[in-house]
C-alpha cells in the first residue's frame, strides 16, 4: 500500500517535529538545560515522557508478534512494567532526585568512584548503541512495508530525523516532542481498535476464532518463572536506567520524582490492553502468520481497517515513539559523554559553549552508530530475540549494583565492581559458550532469572554477611561529605539562572501547545478526507484540541506562583527595612 495521502502525513508530520527541535535550539545555556530542563520540568510531562521513552515501535512489532501468537500473555508480560514504575515510586525515583546528580553515571562516580564509574559508562554506551539501534529497525521495517521504499533507505532517513532534532535542542526538546507523539499515536490506536473488531464480526466472533488459551494470562514459552523474572528485571530497568533515571533527577522535587513514576505506572496499567487488541483480534481474522512474518501483524491490522491518510497517522505515531526511546537515550549517552568523559577526564575546564558543542556533536556520532546497528539486526534473529537477550544478559548485572547504592551504606565502588563483572560473565557464558559445548541451553524464563537473581544474591551476601557489623563503607562516607557541599553549592543558585530556567521552561509549555492545536488541526483535515469513520476521527480531533488547554493551565500557574514568590520576597525586604530603621 502506497499512498500519497499517507505519505504526506507522515512528510508533513516529521517536518513539524523537525521544526519543533529547531525551536529549542538556543534554549540550552549550560549542560543543567541542556540535559535536565534546569530541573524544574513538570512532573506531568516528565511522567508523559518517561512513558513514551519506554515506549516504541518495537512494543507494537515485539509484544504485537507475542499477542498475535499467544493472546493475552502479551498484556501480562508489559504489566510487569505497571509493577516496576509502582515500586520505583516508592523506593527509587524520590532517592534519585536527592542524589542532585545530573546522570547517574555522576552518581556512580560520587558514590562509588571513578574507575567503578568507567566501567559502567563504557558498558552502558556498547549497550544502548545495540539496544536502541534494534528499536530503529522495526519502525524503519513498517515504513517500508507499508509505502514501498527500500528498507536501507528508510532506517537511514528515519534515524537521520530522530538524531537532528535531539542533537539541536536537549532535553526540552525531546520531551515536548515526546507528549506530540503520545497524543499521535494514542490517537492512532484509538481509532485500530474499533475498526478491527468490526472487521472481525464483533467481540463474539472475535473471541469463538481464537485458540481456547488466547485469554490466559501466561502462555507458550512465557511461563510464570519468565514472568516473575520479567517483573524483577523491570524494577531495576525502570528503577535504575539512566535514560530513565533523567526523569526523576530533572523535576523539582522528590515529590515531583516520585509522581513521575505513578504517572508512568498509570499508564502501563491501561495501555497494554489497549495496544494488545488489535494483533489478537488480527489472529482471527487471518491465523496464517508464522515464523518472523507475525511481527507484521500490527500492520497487517492497519493495513486491513485504515483508510489513506490515517494509516500514514498510525505510521507517524509508530515512528516516533521509537524515537521518543531512541532520542532519550541519544540525550543520555550525550549526557555521559559530555560530563562524565570530555569534562570529567578530557577537559575539566571545558567552557559551556564547549561543553553544548560537545553535547551535540556527541549526539550526532551515537545517532550514526544507532542506525548502524539497525541495519545489522535482520542478520541477528529478528526484534524479539535482540531485546529479549540484552535484558536478561545486561539488565541485572549493570543496574541493580547501582540500585544498591542508592540505598547501601556498606556496599564499595570495589564490591559493585567485581559483582558486575562475575554475573555479566556468567550471563555470556551461558548464552554463547554453554550452549555449544554441551546440550544445556537455558530457556528464556531461565536467563531471565539467571540475570536478575544472581546479583541480587551477590549483593544480599555481601551486605549481610560479609559486611555484618562493619561501619559505612569509606566510599559512602566521603560521598556524605561531598553531597553536603553540593548542597549548600546549589542553594547559592543566582537569580539570572532561576530566571533563565523559568523562561526555558514556560517557553517549552507554550510549544506543547501550539504543537496539540496543530495535530487537532491535521486530524480534523484526515476526518474530512477519510472514508470511514469521520465520526470517531472528528471526536478524538476535538479531545486532542482541549488537552492542549492544559499546558496554558500550566503556564498560568507558573507565572502566579512566580508573582507570590516576588511579593512574599519584597515584603520580607521591607520587613528588614522597616526592622532596620
Amino acid at each position: 500500500m502506497k499512498s500519497t495521502i499517507d505519505t504526506t502525513v507522515i512528510f508533513v508530520f516529521s517536518a513539524f517535529v523537525l521544526f519543533i527541535g529547531l525551536l529549542f535550539a538556543r534554549t540550552g545555556r549550560n549542560m543543567k538545560s541542556f540535559f535536565a530542563g534546569g530541573e524544574a520540568v513538570p512532573w506531568f510531562i516528565g511522567g508523559l515522557s518517561l512513558f513514551m521513552s519506554f515506549f516504541s515501535a518495537g512494543t507494537f512489532v515485539a509484544w504485537g508478534s507475542i499477542a498475535y501468537k499467544y493472546g493475552f500473555v502479551s498484556v501480562t508480560i508489559q504489566w510487569t512494567m505497571c509493577l516496576g514504575g509502582i515500586i520505583t515510586a516508592f523506593l527509587l525515583a524520590p532517592r534519585w532526585k536527592r542524589t542532585g546528580a545530573l546522570t547517574a553515571a555522576e552518581f556512580i562516580r560520587q558514590r562509588l568512584g571513578a574507575p567503578v564509574q568507567k566501567f559502567y559508562v563504557y558498558t552502558f554506551l556498547i549497550v544502548s548503541l545495540v539496544n536502541k539501534g534494534a528499536v530503529l529497525y522495526p519502525v524503519a521495517k513498517l515504513v517500508s512495508v507499508s509505502l514501498g521504499f527500500p528498507l536501507t533507505a528508510c532506517t537511514i532517513v528515519l534515524g537521520l530525523m530522530m538524531i537532528a532534532y535531539t542533537a539541536i535542542g536537549g532535553l526540552w526538546a525531546v520531551m515536548v516532542t515526546d507528549i506530540l507523539q503520545f497524543v499521535i499515536l494514542t490517537a492512532a490506536v484509538l481509532i485500530v481498535l474499533p475498526l478491527s473488531l468490526d472487521a472481525a464480526g464483533g467481540w463474539e466472533r472475535f473471541t469463538q476464532n481464537v485458540p481456547a488459551d488466547f485469554f490466559s494470562i501466561i502462555n507458550g514459552e512465557y511461563t510464570i518463572g519468565f514472568i516473575a523474572a520479567f517483573a524483577l528485571y523491570h524494577i531495576s530497568y525502570i528503577g535504575g536506567n539512566w535514560t530513565f533515571v533523567q526523569r526523576y533527577t530533572s523535576v523539582e522535587s522528590p515529590t515531583a520524582a516520585k509522581k513521575v513514576a505513578f504517572l508512568f505506572a498509570a499508564l502501563y496499567l491501561v495501555s497494554p490492553v489497549i495496544w494488545m487488541l488489535p494483533p489478537m483480534i488480527y489472529k482471527s481474522i487471518n491465523p496464517a502468520l508464522s515464523g518472523l512474518n507475525t511481527e507484521n501483524a500490527y500492520l497487517e491490522v492497519c493495513r486491513l481497517v485504515l483508510p489513506p491518510g490515517l494509516m500514514g497517522l498510525m505510521l507517524t505515531g509508530m515512528y516516533f515513539s521509537t524515537s521518543a526511546t531512541a532520542n532519550t537515550t541519544l540525550n543520555v549517552t550525550s549526557a555521559v559523554i559530555t560530563n562524565d568523559i570530555y569534562k570529567g577526564v578530557i577537559n575539566p575546564h571545558a567552557s559551556d559553549k564547549q561543553l553544548i558543542r560537545m553535547a551535540r556533536m556527541s549526539g550526532l556520532l551515537l545517532g550514526l552508530g544507532m542506525i548502524g546497528i539497525a541495519l545489522l539486526v535482520p542478520a541477528v534473529g529478528g526484534m524479539i530475540e535482540v531485546v529479549l537477550s540484552i535484558a536478561a544478559i545486561t539488565g541485572g548485572p549493570t543496574l541493580l549494583p547501582t540500585l544498591w547504592a542508592l540505598m547501601s551504606k556498606k556496599l564499595t565502588g570495589k564490591a559493585a565492581f567485581i559483582i558486575s563483572g562475575i554475573c555479566l560473565a556468567v550471563n555470556l557464558l551461558f548464552k554463547f559458550v554453554v550452549p555449544f559445548i554441551t546440550t544445556l541451553k537455558l530457556s528464556r524464563s531461565q536467563e531471565m532469572l539467571l540475570g536478575v537473581v544472581l546479583p541480587v544474591v551477590m549483593l544480599v551476601v555481601h551486605e549481610f554477611i560479609l559486611s555484618v557489623g562493619k561501619a559505612p563503607a569509606n566510599d559512602y562516607l566521603q560521598y556524605r561529605l561531598f553531597r553536603q557541599q553540593q548542597r549548600k553549592e546549589a542553594a547559592e543558585q543566582s537569580a539570572e539562572e532561576a530566571g533563565a530556567i523559568r523562561r526555558q521552561n514556560l517557553f517549552g509549555l507554550r510549544v506543547i501547545a501550539f504543537a496539540l492545536a496543530f495535530t487537532a488541526l491535521l486530524l480534523y483535515i484526515l476526518c474530512i478526507l477519510a472514508a470511514s469513520g469521520k465520526m470517531l476521527v472528528g471526536s478524538i480531533a476535538t479531545v486532542v484540541l482541549i488537552t492542549a488547554v492544559v499546558p496554558l493551565i500550566a503556564i498560568r500557574r507558573l507565572n502566579n506562583r512566580e508573582k507570590h514568590i516576588l511579593k512574599r520576597t519584597h515584603a520580607i525586604e521591607n520587613n528588614d527595612v522597616a526592622s532596620s530603621c
